[in-house]
Order: C-alpha cells, then structure tokens, then sequence
C-alpha cells in the first residue's frame, strides 16, 4: 500500500543532491509539477534527470534547471526551453539526447528488470557510432562525447544495443489514485508517465483526485499500485500549454 503525505514537501524530503530522477510528462502535459516545485524549494542539487524534455524557462524541470540544480539530462528534445539550451551549449549541463521512442523502451525496460536490448533506431547515425556531443567546454568544443555502442544483425537487419533506465526516484502526475497506489491518467498526460513510474525506485505520484482502496474499476487502472511508493493529493490545476497557437478572428459583416 502506498503511503499518502499531506504535502509534496513531506514527500519529495529525502531526495538529497546527487540523486536521479525520472520525471513525467511530455513538454507540459502531465508533468508533476508540484513535485518538482518542492524539491526547488529545498537544497537538493547535483541532480541527473531522465525526462523526454526539460520543461519551459519557468515551469516545470526548467525551474531547476534554471536554479543551477540539475547536472546531467537524458531527453529526446530540448523543446521551449532556451535556457536549456544555452546552459548546453555553454557547457554548464550534460546532455545526452536519444530517440524518443529509445528513451521510453529504456524506461520501460528498467522497469521490468531488463539489462538492454536492441533497436534499429539510430543505426548509421552517431547515436550508434558515437560522437554525439554530451558536454561542451566553454569554448564550444566537445568536452565529453558518447560512445559507440554495439550494433548486431538480425535476419540480416542491424540494430543497436541500448542500455535501461532506472533512477533513485520517479516523479509523475496522475488524474485519480486509490489509497494502494492504483493510477489512472488523464488521456495523453499519461504520455511517459508509467513507463517512468516503473523505472524509478520510489515512485512518487501528485494525483489530483485520490479514493478509497477499491472504488477505482481494475480495468481502468493504467499503473497497479505496486509500483507506486507516495501519493501527494494536489487536487486540480491550472493547465499551462507550452506553446500557443491561434489564428485572427474572422472580420465581421
């Protein structure tokens, strides 16, 4: 059964610097914000986050990235965020970028006691024969650059080795949990949610309804409980959308 704290202060506590994190979301949909807030407010640092992006400038990762808290990132994008960007590029973080449909299998397969395993993606391309820039010195060369992995071919098809993912803990946003730590998402702000709740060793969840053991249908589940360790009842908010688009109103008659 999953412990349930009062606040996300109390549940995020023990996360000291140095620890890694894997995080929910895709650019802002479904991400534990709140989670992430609570560790900003405390001093860990030295972070190393696995995440399909890092946020916006102000929300989201981007505040502890901002802060100068997080060291190294596995993502598959940069996305909106020009302050991740440029702390890249000026070497201040490592970044590894991978495939995004890499990254989710990598989690996944942490979470399911899987070593590695093999994908065509990135063959021929220097996700596979290495090189691709993790640090960058101040100067703008490369400090430190990935390594070339295995490639191997099946039935005459050659696909590359990919190591999993686990993390010290997972971060991840939930529409509705029980009390046992049964989740259910919220249509694509399940995103990359379970596969990172699987892969982290304590899995903490921001839910923002929560009910008693047993009103949630067990087909409804999307995540058993048995792989979700705090549950922190934020109740609903406010969604930001990362990047808007509209288009002028038509002119009256």
């Amino acid at each position: 059964m999953a412990t349930v704290f009062t606040t996300a202060a109390e549940a995020v506590a023990d996360i000291t610097s140095g620890s890694s994190l894997a995080v929910g979301g895709f650019g802002l949909c479904g991400i534990p914000d709140e989670l992430i807030a609570a560790i900003a407010a405390g001093d860990a640092t030295d972070l190393e986050v696995f995440s399909n992006n890092c946020g916006v400038d102000d929300h989201g990762l981007g505040v502890l990235l901002s802060a100068g808290r997080i060291r190294r990132i596995t993502a598959s994008y940069v996305g909106e965020n020009k302050e991740f960007a440029r702390q890249y590029l000026a070497g201040e973080v490592e970044v590894e970028l991978t495939p995004q449909g890499t990254l989710a299998e990598r989690l996944r397969a942490g979470g399911t006691g899987v070593p590695a395993f093999y994908t065509p993606a990135g063959v021929g391309t220097m996700v596979a024969d290495g090189g691709l820039p993790w640090r960058y010195s101040a100067d703008g060369s490369v400090a430190v650059a990935s390594l070339a992995k295995e490639v191997r071919d099946f039935r005459g098809k050659p696909y590359v080795l990919e190591e999993s993912i686990t993390a010290d803990f997972a971060l991840v946003h939930a529409h509705t949990a029980d009390t046992d730590g049964n989740l259910v998402f919220n249509k694509a702000a399940r995103n990359f949610n379970p596969l990172v709740a699987m892969a982290g060793r304590i899995c903490i969840a921001q839910v923002e309804h929560l009910v008693e053991s047993g009103a949630l249908d067990p087909d409804h589940v999307h995540l058993p409980g048995i792989f979700t360790a705090r549950i922190v009842h934020t109740g609903a908010q406010d969604k930001r959308i990362e990047k808007r688009t509209t288009r002028a109103g038509a002119a009256s008659s």
